[in-house]
């Protein structure tokens, strides 16, 4: 029901920056929360960031917290995660998700995007 689509990944050398988008139904946009998970191969998906519906509440992962920044823009109904100083550790595909009430467990999120494969070089 609701869609969500991510872009933004890329290949980037370890210590660079990249922006990731993720574009979101107009319900999604006014009414969920939105989050950022990743998944490398052969790992468990994690946790990297949520964000209210308002934006008002945001909660990043510990391996991420002062490098990646999520914001939200529900006129433009999209989500991004700007990261910066990028490690070879944040190697993964990137998701977007939305969900009722905003958790860091990856299986209570109800939607998600397709990813994006983020790639840092050391």
């Amino acid at each position: 029901q609701v869609h969500l689509v991510e872009s933004g990944g890329g290949l980037v050398q370890a210590g660079g920056s990249l922006r990731l988008s993720c574009a979101a139904s107009v319900h999604t946009s006014l009414s969920y929360n939105m989050g950022w998970f990743r998944q490398a191969p052969g790992k468990e998906r994690e946790f990297v960031a949520y964000i209210s519906w308002n934006g008002g509440s945001i909660l990043y992962a510990d391996s991420v917290k002062g490098r990646f920044t999520m914001s939200r823009d529900n006129v433009n109904k999209s989500v991004y995660l700007q990261m910066n100083n990028l490690k070879p550790g944040d190697t993964a595909v990137y998701y977007c998700a939305a969900n009722a009430v905003a958790t860091v467990h990856p299986g209570y999120w109800s939607y998600w995007g397709q990813g994006t494969q983020v790639t840092v070089s050391s």
